[in-house]
Formats: C-alpha cells, sequence, structure tokens
C-alpha cells in the first residue's frame, strides 16, 4: 500500500506492552512516511504526550493494568486535545471499548491486526486531524478587516505587519521578529507558516529562555539513547520535528553563546548531530526567530554572535506595542470576548460602551497578552448577557488612570484651550475608528457640536 502524495505526514505515538506487536504497527505506518514514537507502557506514554506534540496516539487498551489504555486515552484528551486517538485490543471486550469510544476514542481494532485495515482505520484518524486544523485555519482567516493570517486589527502599523507577511512568507528567507513582550511575536511566525509554501509540513516552536545549553542541545538536535543519564531512548529533537517545515525559535537573545556556534554551524551547512552520535543528518528547515532584546547592541556588548544575527535577520519584522496603535483594541476587545463566551458557552455577550472606553483608555503596558489575560477574566466573572466596568479587573482600573493622567498632563502643558480641545477630538476620534457618535460620548458633547468643531478646525 503506498501513501497518496497528498496526504500529510502525522506525528504518531504506539503504545504496546508486546515490543514486537508495537513495531509491526510502527513499520507499516513509516512505510506511509508518518513518524512513529514507540514506547511499551503507560507512564513512558503519558511522559511522551507532556513533552511531544502528536497528531494519532495509537495504544494497547489492556497493558499492565486492566485500565492502562483508558489512562492513556484520558491523558492524550487533556494534553493532546487535538489528536485522535485508536484502542488496540486482543480480548473482545465489547464492553471497554465501547467505553473507550465514549470516552473520546477515535476507534478500536482487534488483534491479530489486519495490516490493511489497521493502516486504513489510521489514515482515516489522520484524516480528521488534518481536517480539523484546515477548519480552524479557515476560520482565523474570516473577518479580512481585522483579521488577515489571524493577526486582529487595521491600524496602519497592524497593516502595514500583514503587509511584510505577505512578502517574506513566500520564500525561505530567514526572518528576525522583535518587540516588546506581550505583542504576538509567535503569531506573526505562525502566520508567515500557513501562508508560505511549507503550510502542510510542521511548524515548531522552542522558546530558548531559561534553558540550560545541555537540555537546550537536546531539544533542538535530538539525542541518541545512552547520551546521558537517563536517555533511555532515541529521540528526535526540534529541528527534525519541523524538517520540511518551520521552526520558531522564541527568545532567541537569551541563547547561551555555546549554543549560539552550534546553531550557526546548523544554518549554515544544514545538518544536525543528535547528541551522543557522531551521524550527522541533513534538514531543510525554515528558521523564524523572535526575541525582545535589541540584538545591536547584544552584539556590541558580546553577548550576541554578530555573525549569527546576520545568518537570522534576512528580513526583519518589528511588531509595535498596543499602546502604539490603539485602533486595534476594540476590535481585539470583540474578538477575545466572543471567543472566551463561546468556549465557556455563555452565549453572546454585549460590551458596554463605558467598557469600551475605559479599555481605550488604558496603556497595556503587557500589550495583547495583558489585554487577552483581562478579556478572559472579565467574561469569567460576567453573571449576564453584557460585559460591564464592575467587571473590570480592580488592578487595571487602579493602575491606567494615574500613569495616563501624568503622561498627559505633561504632553499638553503650555498649550492653548484651542489647541487643547482640538487635540482631544482629533485623537478621540482617533481612538475610536472614525465613529463620531462614539467620540462625541466621550468628550461629552454632542454630535451636532462634534460636527460643528471638526468643520471649525479643519479636521476629517
Amino acid at each position: 500500500m503506498t501513501q497518496p502524495a497528498d496526504n500529510p505526514t502525522a506525528q504518531v505515538l504506539i503504545v504496546d506492552d508486546e515490543p514486537d506487536h508495537a513495531e509491526v504497527m510502527g513499520e507499516a505506518l513509516r512505510r506511509l512516511g508518518h513518524v512513529c514514537t514507540i514506547v511499551h507502557g503507560r507512564e513512558a506514554a503519558e511522559d511522551e504526550l507532556r513533552h511531544g506534540n502528536f497528531d494519532l496516539v495509537v495504544t494497547d487498551l489492556v497493558m499492565q493494568h486492566e485500565d492502562d489504555g483508558l489512562k492513556v486515552l484520558q491523558v492524550a484528551r487533556q494534553i493532546q486535545a487535538n489528536a485522535e486517538t485508536i484502542m488496540v485490543t486482543a480480548h473482545g471486550d465489547v464492553a471497554t471499548a465501547t467505553a473507550a469510544l465514549k470516552a473520546g476514542a477515535f476507534h478500536f481494532i482487534e488483534k491479530p491486526l489486519d495490516l490493511e485495515v489497521f493502516r486504513s482505520l489510521c489514515d482515516q484518524a489522520i484524516r480528521s486531524v488534518t481536517r480539523r486544523h484546515e477548519i480552524t485555519e479557515l476560520r482565523d482567516s474570516l473577518d479580512e478587516k481585522f483579521r488577515v493570517e489571524g493577526i486582529i486589527g487595521n491600524s496602519p502599523a497592524t497593516r502595514h505587519v500583514k503587509t511584510m507577511i505577505r512578502q517574506v512568507a513566500q520564500s525561505d528567507i530567514p526572518v528576525l521578529i522583535t518587540g516588546e513582550s506581550g505583542t504576538g511575536k509567535e503569531l506573526v511566525a505562525r502566520a508567515i507558516h500557513r501562508n508560505s509554501n511549507r503550510s502542510r509540513k510542521n511548524f515548531r516552536p522552542l522558546n530558548c529562555a531559561g534553558l540550560s545549553e545541555s537540555i537546550l542541545e537536546s531539544e533542538l538536535f535530538g539525542h541518541v539513547r545512552g547520551a546521558f543519564t537517563g536517555a533511555e531512548r532515541d529521540r528526535i529533537g526540534v529541528f527534525e520535528y519541523a524538517d520540511g517545515g518551520t521552526l520558531f525559535l522564541d527568545e532567541i537573545g537569551d541563547m547561551p553563546m555555546s549554543m549560539q556556534a552550534k546553531l550557526l554551524r546548523v544554518l549554515e551547512s544544514g545538518e544536525i548531530v543528535r547528541v551522543g552520535s557522531n551521524e550527522p543528518i541533513h534538514v531543510n528547515v525554515r528558521v523564524l526567530s523572535a526575541t525582545n532584546h535589541v540584538l545591536e547592541e547584544s552584539t556590541s556588548r558580546k553577548m550576541f554572535r554578530e555573525d549569527l544575527y546576520f545568518r537570522i535577520r534576512g528580513a526583519h519584522i518589528n511588531l509595535p506595542p498596543l499602546r502604539e496603535r490603539q485602533e486595534d483594541i476594540r476590535p481585539l476587545v470583540h474578538y477575545y470576548a466572543d471567543h472566551f463566551a463561546r468556549q465557556m458557552k455563555k452565549g453572546d455577550l454585549k460590551i458596554d460602551e463605558d467598557v469600551m472606553i475605559r479599555l481605550l483608555q488604558c496603556p497595556w503596558p503587557g500589550n495583547i497578552r495583558e489585554l487577552i489575560n483581562a478579556i478572559q477574566n472579565m467574561v469569567i466573572v460576567c453573571d449576564g448577557g453584557v460585559l460591564e466596568t464592575r467587571h473590570i479587573p480592580m488592578e487595571l482600573r487602579e493602575a491606567s488612570s494615574v500613569r495616563d493622567e501624568s503622561r498627559r498632563l505633561e504632553s499638553l502643558t503650555g498649550m492653548s484651550l484651542e489647541k487643547l480641545e482640538k487635540h482631544a477630538i482629533r485623537n478621540t476620534l482617533h481612538s475610536c475608528g472614525g465613529n463620531r457618535e462614539q467620540a462625541a460620548k466621550i468628550l461629552g458633547i454632542g454630535e451636532r457640536t462634534l460636527y460643528r468643531k471638526l468643520k471649525e478646525y479643519g479636521l476629517k
């Protein structure tokens, strides 16, 4: 049986306490181009599920204990929500198999395996996962005005970022994404991958911050059995996992200098060597990197290799902080309020305009991540169908007004009353996306008065 050319490559976890049987299943799927990780017990399976990323889990129903397979299924459903699970049993236990289906298993198959049936069943499960990914990506691409490529907003700064994404996506040029924490650097990396010719292959993120050199080397390049204490089996690294696809190295500015040299060699040669091995493995990976550091300063202080900096900075996308693109706050609030309301089954939530006014006035030092957390918290505590000011987190209400007021007073000192009024009208309209009704309400004047002021000051 050969794999159709359009079938995606899947990451498969096989769990069976009979090594020979596990290898038969693994070989049957490897022949179709799938990547198989094989373990022989529940605890090893749970460890893989916590540290790996799988599309399909094939597990024996009964191993050391009668409920081992069901426990693997439970953990898979919790940690790998997008994966499908197929149960394998030699016991013909219809009741237990039915319980597995009710618990969320895709299907079950009995031993001895008919390999054609087994491959067909696995193919159906993998196609189901692929369809879900495609539907999610399609949903994320809707509402083009505010959410092109998953990047929400329509400010000039955000439109520029979207243009850059389109321009760099179709090439294999490495991209460095910079910006403050919480500005959405991984979202941009995922958007580049989705719009590239590598979109059918894997996207793999890795945060380089806080990892020791040995752990980071193993995460990047993998290791062989016996390479170090605890290395009980071969394990592929993110470069191999992302082969043919995209690798996103987040917080690359925090990578140890010794690892920077090893990464540079891989980027120049296209070959990795697993820890504990001498055999080079060729990989075809596009590397996207991100940092909140100014790498030019890091290179001048000898904290980051200059040659690696030029290697990863083929193109540069800088993400402005949320305070510099206030026009994006309104669509962000609407999108995430709707998202969390659907997630928590709270139906359609309306947003009181006073809430929006308060959120527009916040400085958001934590950027989009802080805003998302605030909206999630508001939806959780909302006890009706409308988000009101009382639902805004207290610390956000108290912390924002004092900082904003001092900045505003400092910037307005010395202005004439006429200029102050013109300044207030222009900035309020800007933050409301040009909506005169909302701007008039914020300014505390009627729409007719606002219209007259616009003509008087020559504002559009």
